[in-house]
């Protein structure tokens, strides 16, 4: 932070004691949260005690910029020394075991990360043991200095400003940057999409100046008319075109996709569209005024021009004008329901059923004009016949929901059996339709299961809007009923048919857990013996088995009543369903890249799910084994089905619970790569959870320094059970993608999924470092 930055602050905080101070001008502990904001409040009470110097219980202007100065403009040691009284909540001089729990367990809770009372120990012994050098009992200012300096990205962090230390409102910054679209990476990055919609904008205009000079006789609004009506004429057809998902689909495997943007062709309906409604209000007012001029000569009223079929106006029966008021109506209500605010807002079936009117309107304009169907005839028969397709593909054969699984925050895994002629690319969707949650609606899904997971279909479905949140409650419902009124006596009976079959696979496993895997390398179990579980409870993984990370010392008896909890949320069913596609995304084009980077944000990972376990598996086939010494390497070979030399993949998740959602693909992916290759790893892991402090947060700083020792100790994160250590906060995207490019491994593509918003700061990231970027649409 910069200084003018630092006394923009201190204005500001001027400011917020200023109001918040009574006529005393001093402010006491719940003002003080109130003025800086600090809600945790523990922290809280350690900031007020350690500003208030003359303990009198409360705080004056004075003392408050006096102990922000100096920790804005301090050197390192009295940064350090403010942290060290943090942590000496007894103000003794030392730290003793309870106190650094104490802080730790402050800095869990803040962070909303949830760990068992023995994990909580195990962190506050790593930490306590490492800084304590001469096994006094207690932590000195020295020792706590010395601890940090291993730390060297944390000493970095206590150079920066008391502004983020104590986590104020961001301030504007008022940075004049040249605009995006002006920047030469952007036209470079966008170069096709650009050209395309020059061509489209020219096309429009062309079709507008012809058709004006050919009713020149008319009259300038005439000409105006009928000028967007040919543009009409036009978009009306080209909107269907872009929604031919079959033939996109098999396009994206041809050169063409290399020429026009097809995988924009989402963002280029939603241009055409609002094209279609701008050509539409004019063609409507242009007519108006038209009609208005016409009514000089007193032969019909513009009501009758505009309402009734008495003019004649129109080669079907003079409807022309009444078609046409119906067609603005009807548009116009389309581009309404299908904003983003309809759609993100939890009333999907809103944009669904409305938009499903564009049979009504294509049929009207077929009235309407008498041109239309020329234009409307090639691609309408196009159309049609996907529809039939579509329509005999899903009723083809019997498929089945045959296993459900609910997940940490209602997310639904569906466990469809998978029909022998269904093929499909990695990072492909399907519509789905299950009639007994809504006969006629269909959603789509990304696939998230594998193509060489051969018996069925994996879709990961979030409850965000009517029909998702129906479909979990209707499989919670099914649970609550098939317990019933014997729930107990249904727990009990698990709870003692489980231990001697866990107990058994105990028996077999290492002493760093084990994973029994069937023929296609899918995980059976997973037990973590050291690290234990971030919350001490059992997660899924459908086809994959039931993952269960049991907590040190936990006896048969705790495990039985851990897997009871687990079945609760998992059943085996037969749940007729109908499945249309699989459709292709940009991602088909993952397997042409170098280096891929897959960003997936919260419930957006379910794409690169399908698409790490197919990497993966082809990773599994280059792989040789040495006979004599079973070293094992992967060869660096780059063959037509696969060019990539390296794959990061990021996943951005709020929550800790978010995370047990595809923990257990995650961890058969690391034990797939135990063995360290020549050029280093082929696929890295990124785990950020964005509720978690930043690393840029004082408060955070204990905390970090305890989960790195501890996972440096049991090669496991805490907060996963992954080998990958989880980062607090959000990515810096700078750092990450300044990273991937100083690997030189080939031409970067940057895969994202997930909301709209992080889209694009990742896409101009992107264009800054020259990177591919595709974003997830459908």
């Amino acid at each position: 932070m910069s200084l003018d930055e630092d006394a923009r602050w201190l204005e500001w905080v001027t400011k917020q004691f200023e109001t918040i101070a009574g006529e005393d001008k001093e402010i006491d502990l719940e003002e003080f949260k109130t003025a800086l904001k600090v809600k945790e409040s523990f922290f809280a009470e350690r900031f007020f005690a350690l500003f208030d110097s003359d303990g009198s219980g409360s705080i004056s202007l004075d003392e408050l910029l006096k102990a922000l100065d100096l920790l804005i403009h301090g050197n390192e040691t009295d940064k350090l020394r403010f942290l060290f009284q943090v942590y000496d909540v007894d103000g003794s001089g030392s730290i003793d075991p309870d106190e650094l729990k104490t802080v730790l367990k402050s800095c869990l809770r803040e962070s909303a990360i949830s760990l068992p009372e023995e994990k909580l120990d195990d962190l506050t012994l790593a930490l306590f043991e490492s800084a304590d050098k001469d096994n006094s009992g207690s932590i000195t200012f020295e020792e706590l200095k010395a601890e940090l300096e291993t730390f060297p990205e944390v000493m970095e962090n206590l150079t920066i400003s008391a502004a983020n230390w104590l986590k104020p409102p961001d301030l504007d910054q008022k940075k004049r940057h040249t605009p995006r679209y002006l920047t030469r990476a952007y036209w470079q990055n966008n170069s096709r999409k650009l050209l395309f919609l020059a061509v489209y904008s020219l096309l429009n205009l062309l079709l507008f100046i012809v058709a004006m000079l050919r009713h020149s006789y008319g009259g300038p609004w005439f000409m105006v008319a009928k000028g967007c009506g040919q543009c009409l004429n036009f978009n009306c057809t080209f909107v269907m075109v872009l929604m031919l998902r079959r033939c996109l689909t098999w396009l994206r495997a041809t050169w063409v996709v290399r020429v026009f943007p097809l995988d924009q062709n989402i963002l280029l309906h939603q241009i055409v569209g609002c094209a279609i409604l701008g050509f539409t209000l004019v063609h409507t007012a242009a007519h108006a005024f038209n009609f208005v001029q016409m009514t000089e000569s007193g032969e019909y009223s513009l009501w009758e021009y505009l309402l009734t079929t008495r003019p004649g106006i129109g080669w079907v029966k003079g409807t022309a004008s009444l078609t046409g008021v119906v067609l603005q109506v009807l548009i116009c209500l389309m581009v309404l329901c299908s904003s983003t605010f309809v759609r993100r807002s939890g009333h999907f079936e809103v944009f669904y059923w409305s938009h499903l009117s564009y049979v009504w309107v294509w049929i009207l304009l077929i009235i309407h004009c008498a041109n239309f169907w020329k234009w409307f005839v090639v691609p309408g028969l196009v159309f049609v016949l996907e529809k039939i397709v579509g329509i005999a593909v899903s009723h083809m054969g019997g498929l089945y929901i045959v296993e459900v699984n609910l997940l940490p925050s209602k997310v639904t895994h569906l466990v469809i059996k998978r029909p022998q002629f269904f093929q499909f690319k990695p990072g492909d969707y399907v519509f789905i339709n299950i009639p007994v949650i809504a006969k006629y609606e269909w959603h789509p899904f990304t696939i998230s299961s594998a193509p060489e997971q051969s018996d069925t279909l994996w879709l990961h479905i979030r409850s965000l809007g009517q029909w998702t949140t129906r479909l979990y409650e209707y499989f919670r419902e099914l649970e609550s009923e098939a317990l019933g009124p014997n729930r107990l006596a249904t727990s009990l009976r698990k709870r003692r048919q489980l231990p001697r079959a866990q107990d058994d696979m105990f028996s077999s496993a290492d002493g760093n857990g084990a994973v029994a895997s069937n023929e296609d390398g899918a995980i059976e179990l997973t037990m973590y013996r050291q690290s234990g579980s971030p919350s001490g409870e059992a997660s899924e993984s459908g086809d994959q088995g039931l993952v269960q990370p049991f907590p040190d010392g936990l006896g048969s008896a705790e495990r039985g009543e851990v897997s009871a909890k687990l079945t609760e949320n998992h059943r085996f069913c037969n749940i007729k369903c109908y499945v249309d596609g699989p459709y292709g995304t940009p991602t088909r084009q993952i397997f042409a890249s170098e280096h891929a980077v897959l960003i997936g944000a919260g419930i957006g990972i379910t794409p690169f799910a399908s698409i790490l376990q197919s990497i993966m598996y082809r990773y599994r086939m280059r792989k040789q084994n040495c006979p004599s010494c079973k070293y094992s390497w992967c060869e660096n070979i780059k063959d037509s089905e696969m060019k990539l030399r390296k794959v990061d993949f990021i996943w951005i998740n709020r929550d800790q619970k978010s995370f047990e959602w595809f923990v257990s693909l995650l961890t058969k992916l690391e034990m797939d790569q135990a063995d360290e290759e020549p050029e280093g790893r082929f696929l890295e892991m990124h785990m950020y959870m964005t509720s978690a402090l930043s690393k840029n947060d004082m408060k955070a700083i204990g905390l970090q320094m305890a989960l790195d020792l501890l996972a440096k100790k049991e090669k496991r994160d805490s907060i996963t059970g992954l080998r990958t250590r989880t980062q607090p906060g959000r990515p810096e995207w700078g750092k990450v993608f300044q990273k991937v490019s100083e690997e030189n491994k080939g031409k970067v593509h940057v895969f994202y999924c997930g909301a709209p918003a992080l889209a694009k700061v990742i896409k101009a990231q992107c264009e800054h470092f020259g990177f591919n970027f595709y974003k997830e649409n459908f």
